[in-house]
């Protein structure tokens, strides 16, 4: 099982030049887990997508409840203390906060290809790129 962040997640469901270090991190370990707040912002990502014609309405719709059924029973609800304590020991934001508070709750790694993740909690985060 591993967390991961919503970029993972992303490229998984819309093809790009991630996609393929995605699916193979999904190859190797299909159990991923989230934070509840995947859900909006993979919504946002998708959004983006609709607004620069990269997909439809009903394309985005889709690939939504796709991504929903693959983490069935797999979201989280991140304790505010933990996500709080996070944001004092670093320069994340809230958000990335929660995905390392899973990782950290759950004690297992966070795969993510946010820089600023990987630099600032490199004991429970794994670029994307070296998985």
């Amino acid at each position: 099982m591993i967390v991961v962040d919503t970029n993972v997640i992303s490229y998984l469901w819309l093809p790009g030049d991630f996609t393929a270090a995605s699916e193979k991190v999904l190859r190797y370990d299909p159990n991923w887990v989230a934070p509840l707040l995947w859900r909006s912002e993979f919504r946002n990502v998708l959004s983006n997508y609709i607004r620069k014609n990269i997909i439809t309405l009903e394309d985005s719709i889709y690939i939504l409840n796709e991504a929903e059924r693959q983490f069935e029973g797999s979201e989280f609800i991140v304790k505010n203390n933990d996500v709080m304590e996070l944001i004092t020991q670093s320069n994340c934001s809230a958000y990335d906060c929660e995905f390392v508070a899973l990782a950290k709750d759950l004690k297992i790694k966070l795969v993510t290809s946010d820089k600023k993740i990987i630099k600032e909690f490199p004991k429970i985060s794994i670029p994307l790129n070296s998985f």
